[in-house]
């Protein structure tokens, strides 16, 4: 039940101890203050490397033929390992495990042209299975299926940059744009959340693409799969598969660590992973000792607080104050004093990294959108209100333990 006489009582209290209250509540406040800023940073920190992962799915599996560098069953050593459909083919019908897939080839500055307007542009000749890999969004029309690859179509997917310099406001979709030479009916506009680099991208068949720029030669760069629903365990033992499977089938060494290279971003995610949830849990530990920190402080202030108050505790007891009433008055300015001061800690603490997320220049490396999770501030004041009942009970236990005439006695 609120009794007003009682918060008239701290008050006054407080107005009297000012600098006492502030140098309390301070510890307390900074304490809460620097558990918010490490963690808003951590996950700071966290969400760039997330970050930069934005232009492949994190369940996938890069493989690229290499240099085979040793001699191995009458092959040379610096030969170039190739990989041709058939290999791709082989490993999509071999292994269950894998999800979406594509063979992939980049072709660095090819001429692109719609009427008058024309640039140079990165053509990539892909699988659909591509979309999934790099993330990408398609704002208009479709993406390539797989009756572009099957009938070697001369579909065109244009990045939205790309379609903003040939094409300016006029929609792109239903038209030809000349490819090196070659028409191709754009049928979709994509965007990437990755890098302008990705939407200055123009996607064609991989079927057509080997055509054109490969003289009709079925070898590709590089493939990619996704894995899935998999495990961790189970993608790393998919790759190590596919990698054993593909040395045998390409003449490569096992023992050759750059014939073929497996990139696992299953792995390299975990491994990232892993390594913030130690920063995670050790910015927990730091906060929390630092916190741990104010409330003793508080606890010492009430210690010092009932060691002046003995003789009006003595008159209450006498006057027939009851033990809970003590320890109530005792709490009671205890917990205000460290809830208040915990929150504005919590206040500034996320003003801070709001401000910090405002003037962070746009592609920040390894740093992004810094914050705290709102369960994170609800935990945070529960502890506050919990640490701060804490600080003052011992000290209210004492002073509701005082016989009123030792307390009076008190100088």
């Amino acid at each position: 039940m609120f009794d007003l006489d009682n918060w008239q009582e701290i008050f006054t209290t407080i107005r009297k101890n000012k600098l006492r209250t502030f140098l309390t509540g301070f510890s307390v406040g900074w304490g809460i203050f620097m558990l918010i800023i490490l963690l808003g940073s951590g996950r700071g920190i966290f969400n760039g490397v997330e970050a930069m992962f934005d232009n492949e799915a994190i369940n996938s599996i890069q493989i690229r033929p290499g240099t085979a560098t040793i001699e191995y069953k009458g092959f040379k050593a610096g030969r170039r390992v190739r990989m041709e459909n058939s290999d791709y083919d082989y490993l999509i019908e071999t292994y269950p495990g894998i999800d979406k897939s594509s063979a992939f080839d980049y072709f660095w500055g090819q001429g692109i042209s719609y009427k008058s307007e024309s640039g140079n542009y990165t053509v990539r000749g892909v699988h659909p299975g591509y979309r999934d890999f790099a993330k990408t969004i398609v704002l208009e029309g479709r993406f390539l299926n797989e009756l572009d690859i099957t009938e070697t179509r001369k579909s065109a997917v244009l990045g939205k940059l790309v379609v903003q310099d040939l094409f300016g406001k006029e929609s792109a979709l239903g038209k030809y744009v000349n490819v090196s030479g070659v028409p191709f009916k754009v049928v979709g506009v994509t965007d990437d959340k990755g890098s302008e680099w990705e939407q200055r991208a123009v996607f064609i068949p991989i079927s057509a693409a080997q055509a054109i720029f490969r003289g009709g030669s079925q070898e590709f760069g590089r493939m990619t799969v996704t894995t899935g629903d998999l495990s961790l365990s189970e993608a790393i033992s998919l790759a190590d598969q596919m990698e054993r499977d593909l040395k045998q089938r390409l003449m490569i060494d096992p023992r050759d660590q750059r014939g073929i290279n497996i990139r696992n971003n299953n792995e390299e995610f975990a491994k990232y992973a892993n390594v913030m949830k130690g920063i995670d849990a050790f910015v927990w530990v730091i906060g929390i000792f630092t916190i741990i920190a104010g409330i003793v402080g508080v606890s010492n202030i009430m210690m010092i607080v009932v060691k002046e108050r003995t003789k009006e505790i003595g008159i209450r007891k006498a006057l027939g104050a009851t033990p809970f009433s003590i320890i109530a008055l005792i709490l009671q300015e205890s917990i205000f004093i460290t809830a208040i001061s915990g929150y504005i800690g919590l206040l500034l603490g996320i003003g801070l990294l709001e401000l910090v997320n405002t003037l962070l220049p746009e592609g920040t490396p390894f740093f992004k959108n810094p914050g705290v999770d709102i369960n994170v501030a609800v935990y945070a004041t529960l502890l506050l209100i919990f640490a701060g009942s804490l600080a003052g009970f011992f000290p209210a236990k004492k002073a509701a333990s005082i016989r009123p005439i030792v307390a009076l006695r008190d100088e």
